[in-house]
């Protein structure tokens, strides 16, 4: 089945000859939250802008909720919401006169019980006659935020939503975005934080120099690429590791008193017994052991790596 928005073989060369696209497929399903990640010039925000029809692509297909992003442009625009990095906004008007004009950018007449609902949502209702010059960071993201909700979109894209906001608020607009998604909302998120997506994402695609390199559900990614870290702590610290512990791959840290190995959890035999053994061996002494799930953030890493 057709996803919402469906992105067909899309390049954008600009005229400087940077190739920020290179023939990017990508499928995102009606209702999900999906985390675009990727380092700075990855080519994020070229990707959302053609997406969002303020960039005009080189070649490829955009189709959003059925329609066509170039022939059938008004319709498929008023799909979406954008919330932009920048906060760019009227800052000598009020909360609720910047909300409302918003509608009418896209045809659409005052609906007041919207707005106070948008704005209720979003805990700015008692801020709805502040000048948005008087606002602080924080509360001038989440009118980016209303303001992008207010022609009611069924596509909401947040291009690095919380960047320079405390964590409380973080939290705060987490919980908003996950509503979204139950009240029907495809929301798509790029960011820094690699624990936003990490904590919210339903899937998870990774772009590197123009070319997305993985899309994956989040928890099966982390299954298969994750793996887990064990931390070996030395009784005795070592100058090196032993040449009969070699084929184990060990890291040796922490001024030579910590030995780190990485294995996967799933597989049927995780090399641990093998290792343990060849320890005993070696007489090496342990003092203690942990060990840990891969993060999100790794993972990124390392493919990111991979594809450099």
């Amino acid at each position: 089945m057709a996803g919402i928005i469906e992105i067909t073989d899309l390049c954008k060369t600009y005229d400087s000859g940077f190739e920020a696209l290179k023939h990017v497929n990508l499928s995102i399903a009606e209702g999900e939250i999906f985390a675009l990640l990727g380092p700075n010039g990855a080519g994020k925000t070229t990707l959302i802008g053609i997406v969002c029809g303020l960039i005009r692509p080189t070649s490829g297909r955009v189709t959003i909720a059925g329609f066509d992003h170039a022939r059938d442009y008004r319709q498929a625009r008023s799909q979406v919401g954008l919330v932009p990095q920048e906060l760019s906004t009227s800052y000598f008007e009020t909360v609720w006169n910047n909300v409302t004009f918003s509608r009418g950018l896209f045809g659409l007449g005052p609906d007041p019980g919207h707005v106070e609902k948008v704005l209720k949502d979003l805990s700015l209702w008692d801020k709805k006659d502040s000048r948005i010059m008087t606002l602080s960071g924080g509360m001038k993201r989440r009118v980016l935020i209303a303001k992008a909700l207010a022609h009611r979109p069924r596509i909401l894209f947040l291009d690095e939503p919380t960047a320079g906001v405390d964590v409380e608020l973080r939290r705060d607009m987490w919980n908003h975005v996950r509503k979204l998604r139950d009240e029907g909302v495809t929301v798509i998120l790029t960011t820094h934080y690699i624990d936003e997506a990490e904590e919210m994402a339903d899937r998870v695609g990774v772009i590197n120099r123009g070319e997305i390199v993985l899309v994956e559900d989040k928890n099966e990614l982390m299954r298969k690429l994750g793996g887990r870290e064990m931390t070996l702590h030395l009784h005795d610290p070592i100058k090196k590791v032993p040449r009969a512990l070699a084929r184990h791959r060990l890291h040796l840290s922490d001024a030579g008193s910590e030995l780190r190995f990485t294995f996967d959890a799933e597989a049927e035999r995780s090399g641990i017994a093998d290792l343990m053994g060849d320890l005993a061996k070696a007489g090496i002494r342990l003092k203690d052991i942990h060990t840990k799930q891969s993060s999100l953030e790794e993972i990124f890493v390392s493919l990111v790596r991979q594809k450099s």
